[in-house]
């Protein structure tokens, strides 16, 4: 908290609207009125997050004086206090903050109570059953909100006292309770590791303000996991030793011998990190896991060997078939005949129990995945396609003519990540084909192969120029460059795909050629030099070019790809602006406001976590959805999501969505869309990399139209890669 400064001055005002948010400074512009403002209502500017509309604040800051807004009040610090009128009271309570009561029970309430009413909901709240309307079951459920809102408050009050945001308290008291204080207090770096949202960072500011010393080992423990836990955040399986004692150096401002011998104590524990070695050319590498990733690496290792070498065959009838029948049969299915490389790509799928089939847009990936799937179920094979994501899924199934799920859905994730196929309890399947498996992390690629019972068929179906996978590994490029695990590459373009300027583009940029920017009617290049005006052009691109001459839908049909979050061509600004444009702020539109963003009936968002305890079997990371309804009452939203499932959030859940009009290409893995919007500008020149930008190409099914500046589109298109990420998955495949 603040000490005294000059100018300090204090005010009590009650939060009337919120005009804009900062969500990642938690800068805050905000309308509020005082008991002597009467209708006029103030401005007040500062960190606000975590304040709810309806709420009296009892600020501290200065008075000062905006050349264009004129007077406003400059808030350092606040806390909540109860209000002390009729009509302060029925606001507060009517303005969702507990959960069951709306405006009108509100009104309900106040009219029966008074001045009294926070204080009978204190000390006698079984007095609410005199409310006409309110019989015990809503009387108990309000009660219990209440006290439950209470024990958060008090949570937030101690949390501002040590500078932590008040938006984390609600996370701290559902995962801690009562005990929270306690734990806050003398466990503060338990936070980074169990409640989701809080960091090492946010954990180390607790730790300091209640007096762990800087160069306590718990501290440096904490620290080295934080480095080990964002190098996979970055796509690493571990680091090596003198990468991450230098990182942690670095990070916690120490020297290197209590570090050392931190890490030498966590991996004599080996709980939590690993020590291993990988081989490196010449020499080995000391590599230093989290033991998660450790174990699911050697599990995905173990596991495809041992399919590979099972003795069983559950397609067993396809070593001895004749392939030319086989195909020949094919070809009258289908009325069109494989290409070579298809073929073998063929036979390899019902052969050979592990198989990898890679290649471009445009060269058969799907006919060819079809011709096996056919075959397969002529034999009788029992068949199962799969998918990271929705969109992939259903994709996969409108091709097949099979139903396919995401593979969540598919091994039945429970809360914790357990799933329930693995290798005591196996799928029942004698041909497993994933598609979009570059998408593939090490961990979930682990649950997926101790599912596959022996003998079972296992093709993995991906495009390995893409972005690797979000999460942790890069297990399809690994497996490729394995000798031991069979796999064909497609090559050829077919004639027909090479007309469509999305193809074409798409295999320009990957081959380090500048695409053809003209001649196409479903490949376009809007040029615009000055990155401020960037933002404006896509929204225009979006709300009016495309529906006016294609007839797409722009929330439901077009897709805009950022290389990056931040600036003003970046997702984060670009949501604003298409929200804004889409489905604006007005009378009668339901809307909640979490942090710095705003919640519409209407909204696109995405999850931005794997929440196993949702919907019905948990909703991942990257799940796509339009916000359907919003309980002010029940403090509930409602997400459609694009597997046809209604899924509830709590509003104090709200955090887990972010609006997705625009979305990061790397979010973007495995979904595809009728049409794709990309701002490519020299604001983003450490995200421009070739991989980023034919990923991005490659997730549009009709239209991609590209909006900025030709030197960056260059750039990206020279630099090959990000280099390799730090993976023993090869190795332990046997090279």
């Amino acid at each position: 908290m603040h000490e005294s400064r000059p100018g300090q001055a204090t005010l009590e005002a009650v939060l009337e609207r919120v005009t804009y948010a900062n969500e990642e400074t938690g800068y805050t512009i905000a309308r509020a009125s005082t008991a002597r403002s009467g209708p006029e209502l103030l401005t007040i500017v500062g960190p606000l997050l975590g304040a709810q509309v309806g709420e009296s604040l009892d600020l501290t800051g200065r008075w000062t004086s905006h050349p264009k807004y004129g007077r406003q009040f400059e808030v350092w610090s606040y806390r909540t206090v109860l209000p002390a009128t009729v009509q302060g009271i029925e606001r507060y309570l009517g303005s969702g903050l507990i959960k069951g009561v709306g405006p009108k029970t509100a009104e309900r309430i106040v009219a029966h109570f008074g001045t009294a009413t926070l204080e009978v909901i204190d000390d006698e709240p079984e007095r609410l059953a005199e409310v006409p309307g309110l019989g015990p079951k809503r009387t108990k459920s309000i009660a219990a909100a209440w006290e439950e809102q209470r024990a958060i408050k008090e949570v937030m009050v101690f949390l501002q006292s040590v500078e932590v945001s008040t938006s984390l308290a609600v996370r701290i008291y559902k995962k801690y309770g009562d005990a929270s204080i306690g734990v806050v207090k003398n466990q503060p770096y338990r936070l980074a590791n169990e409640v989701w949202g809080i960091g090492f960072k946010t954990a180390d500011t607790v730790a300091r303000a209640v007096g762990v010393p800087h160069d306590s080992p718990e501290r440096i423990k904490a620290a080295l996991q934080y480095v080990l836990s964002e190098a996979g955040d970055a796509g690493h399986c571990f680091l090596p030793a003198p990468n991450l004692v230098g990182d942690t150096v670095e990070l916690l401002g120490l020297e290197a011998g209590p570090v050392t011998r931190a890490l030498e104590e966590l991996t004599d524990e080996a709980e939590h990190v690993i020590a291993d070695r990988i081989p490196a050319g010449e020499s080995t590498v000391p590599a230093r896991y989290l033991a998660p990733f450790h174990h699911a690496e050697r599990g995905l290792a173990s596991g495809l060997l041992s399919l590979l070498d099972a003795s069983g065959d559950r397609l067993g009838a396809f070593q001895n078939v004749e392939w030319d029948k086989a195909f020949e049969w094919l070809r009258k299915r289908r009325d069109a005949e494989l290409a070579p490389e298809q073929a073998d790509a063929v036979k390899l799928a019902l052969t050979e129990k592990v198989a990898v089939l890679t290649g471009g847009p445009g060269c058969g990936k799907s006919f060819t995945v079809s011709a096996a799937v056919d075959l397969a179920k002529a034999k009788r094979g029992k068949v199962v396609l799969a998918a990271p994501t929705g969109r992939a899924a259903k994709r996969l199934a409108e091709l097949t003519g099979c139903e396919a799920a995401t593979l969540h859905r598919l091994l039945e994730l429970r809360p914790g990540g357990e799933a329930a196929y693995d290798r005591d309890n196996p799928l029942d399947v004698d041909l497993l084909v994933v598609d979009e498996s570059s998408m593939l992390d090490t961990v979930l690629a682990n649950k997926l192969v101790k599912a596959v019972p022996p003998g079972a068929h296992l093709l993995l179906v991906g495009d390995v120029d893409q972005l690797p996978s979000v999460g942790a590994g890069e297990v399809l490029r690994d497996l490729l460059a394995a000798p031991a695990i069979p796999r064909v590459r497609l090559t050829r373009i077919f004639r027909q795909a090479a007309e469509s300027g999305v193809v074409a583009g798409a295999h320009r940029v990957n081959s380090g050629a500048f695409p053809r920017l003209e001649g196409y009617d479903d490949f376009f290049w809007f040029a615009s030099d000055d990155n401020d005006l960037v933002a404006d052009h896509v929204v225009d691109i979006v709300t009016r070019r495309i529906p006016a001459r294609f007839g797409l839908h722009p929330v439901r049909d077009v897709q805009v790809l950022a290389p990056m979050h931040r600036g003003g061509p970046g997702a984060g600004n670009l949501n604003l602006k298409l929200q804004e444009a889409l489905t604006p702020g007005r009378e009668g539109r339901p809307e909640r406001r979490y942090g710095g963003r705003v919640y519409r009936v209407g909204d696109k968002v995405i999850q931005i976590r794997n929440n196993y305890a949702k919907g019905a079997n948990g909703v991942f990371n990257g799940t796509v959805g339009v916000v359907s309804a919003l309980d002010a009452e029940a403090q509930t939203l409602t997400v459609r999501t694009d597997e046809d499932e209604d899924v509830d959030y709590e509003f104090s859940e709200l955090d887990e969505l972010v609006h997705a009009y625009a979305i990061t290409v790397h979010r973007s893995q495995g979904s595809e869309y009728p049409a794709v919007v990309i701002p490519v500008t020299t604001s983003a020149w450490t995200m421009l990399r070739r991989n980023l930008i034919y990923t991005a190409i490659t997730r549009a099914k009709r239209l991609v139209v590209m909006v900025g500046s030709k030197k960056a589109l260059a750039v990206a298109v020279r630099s090959a890669g990000t280099g390799k990420r730090h993976t023993g998955l090869t190795h332990r495949l046997g090279t």
